[in-house]
């Protein structure tokens, strides 16, 4: 996928340096595992060096003391200055004592020491000394001599002090840390791949393959490739399989919704004009008539005048709404019986052998547009009739009822129908264009166009309830006007 060209801004912005870092998650995770893991040896090594250093003094502790038992044995509890040099040579040492009773005695003496000794007592050690010694030991220079007291083991006494020099131990530290550092950086790496193994197979792979389908699908929604295959985990990933599979079917549903939608507001762009030229033969037909003196045309005129002006309000609002765009609404109080009568007069109520009972007063007003309220109800009573006429089977007559009440300064007006309800697996997208019309000749507008109204109002429109015994769809309007005159409720029944 090509990056997007970069602003004339960051061009010229200049960059900063940034250290190296891996691209790529599992470059990251193979660079990281193997990085903790060096961390936790280096953390180790510490811990290491002091036992083995500790361990190699107590040694030659160990050692020293069995020397210092020859005199011991000898036949006049002394030994030669030779025996007693190959016995220290032995042991590792330069001098032996023993402590006993209080009473110090050198066993086993060597030459003079030209620099005094740093002193180790192994019988009580901090752990920040015991941590920090062998480090002393490694910095501290060359030819140095260490001082070691500690508990006998072989013997009756005290203590046992030995003085020994250090060059060895350091060789030994020496040696055993490279080997620690060794094992670290293998144990580092192994434990690297093999993390770095499972992470790629068990989350890298199913993320990149994630990635892949939602760059597919950005590229070409159509393409039925560029659907993520579901691997059934449930875990992180599979939810997240699971939610891109959701999401890519619902923006193929608005895709579709919304290539609907602009290829039907070109549709009514290009026959808008003669829509309205013919419109407005029919206007110049209709003011013809309305110089004939024939009281019938008289009754009828005025209808049909009305339902031209509605056609081409109409026209221009189907235009307005494939571009996405409605004409804001200018509520005032209007009549709600006579909106309702006349938005039944449009549904066809009446032609179609449907009961209407409006038990609303004829007094009562709701605050909306006029020509807005009479498409919402249009809308909803013309669903109602066609609900009820396409039920499979049915028996019993029509009936539809409109009911008006106030709630929190607001005013409901519900249609009730005793249809077959709302199928349940179109509840969730009833109010989406193209999504509900089960007519061949219906294009799902209705209830989207009419819930688009209300909220243009500060209402809404919302099914309160379906079943199998009809539906019930609930419109909210702010505000509630007074009733203009009192009155009773007005019904228009029809066989």
């Amino acid at each position: 996928m090509a990056d997007a060209a970069p602003t004339p801004q960051a061009l010229t912005r200049p960059r900063r340096p940034r250290f190296f870092w891996p691209g790529g998650l599992s470059a990251r995770l193979l660079t990281l595992t193997i990085l903790f893991v060096a961390v936790a040896g280096a953390c180790a090594l510490p811990v290491a060096l002091a036992s083995f250093e500790e361990q190699w003094l107590l040694d030659r502790v160990r050692a020293a003391e069995l020397a210092s038992m020859a005199p011991d044995v000898a036949p006049d509890r002394k030994v030669s200055q030779q025996i007693a040099a190959q016995l220290l040579t032995g042991a590792g040492v330069s001098r032996v004592a023993i402590q006993t009773d209080g009473m110090r005695r050198l066993v086993l003496g060597g030459p003079m020491l030209k620099r005094a000794p740093y002193v180790v007592d192994l019988r009580s050690q901090a752990p920040t000394s015991w941590l920090a010694a062998p480090f002393q030991t490694l910095l501290g220079g060359d030819g140095r001599n260490v001082r070691v007291i500690a508990s006998p083991r072989f013997r009756r006494g005290d203590l046992v002090d030995i003085v020994a020099p250090d060059a060895e131990l350091k060789r030994g530290l020496v040696s055993y840390l490279w080997k620690l550092i060794l094992v670290a950086a293998f144990v580092a790496t192994v434990a690297g791949v093999l993390v770095y193994l499972s992470l790629n197979l068990f989350l890298v792979r199913p993320m990149q393959r994630i990635t892949n389908a939602m760059e597919r699908f950005r590229a070409d929604p159509d393409d039925a490739e560029a659907r993520v295959q579901l691997s059934g985990r449930r875990d992180e990933i599979g939810r997240a399989e699971v939610e891109l599979d959701l999401m890519q079917a619902d923006l193929r549903v608005a895709l579709n919704s919304r290539a609907r939608l602009a290829a039907l507001g070109e549709a009514v762009a290009k026959i808008n004009h003669d829509l309205k030229n013919m419109l407005t033969s029919a206007q110049i037909a209709s003011e013809r008539l309305a110089a004939l003196k024939d009281p019938k045309v008289s009754q009828v005129l005025p209808r049909l005048e009305r339902a031209l002006d509605r056609a081409v309000k109409l026209a221009s609002g189907v235009l307005a709404y494939g571009k996405t765009q409605e004409a804001a609404p200018e509520p005032h109080p209007v009549p709600l019986a006579a909106a309702v009568q006349a938005a039944a007069e449009e549904a066809r109520l009446v032609e179609r052998g449907m009961a209407l009972k409006c038990e609303v007063a004829a007094g009562e007003q709701v605050n909306a547009d006029p020509d807005q309220l009479h498409r919402i109800l249009a809308n909803l009573l013309r669903n109602a009739r066609e609900a009820i006429e396409h039920e499979e089977g049915r028996k019993k007559p029509g009936r539809i009822a409109v009911t008006l009440a106030r709630a929190d300064n607001a005013s409901l007006v519900r249609v009730s129908d005793n249809g077959p309800g709302v199928p349940e697996r179109a509840r969730e997208r009833l109010f989406q264009p193209f999504a509900t019309s089960a007519r061949p000749d219906g294009a799902g507008l209705g209830l989207a166009i009419a819930r688009e109204l209300a909220q243009g109002h500060g209402g809404d429109l919302i099914l309160a309830a379906t079943g199998p015994g009809g539906s019930t769809f609930e419109l909210r309007l702010p505000g509630t006007p007074p009733r203009v005159a009192a009155g009773r409720p007005r019904v228009k029944r029809s066989a």
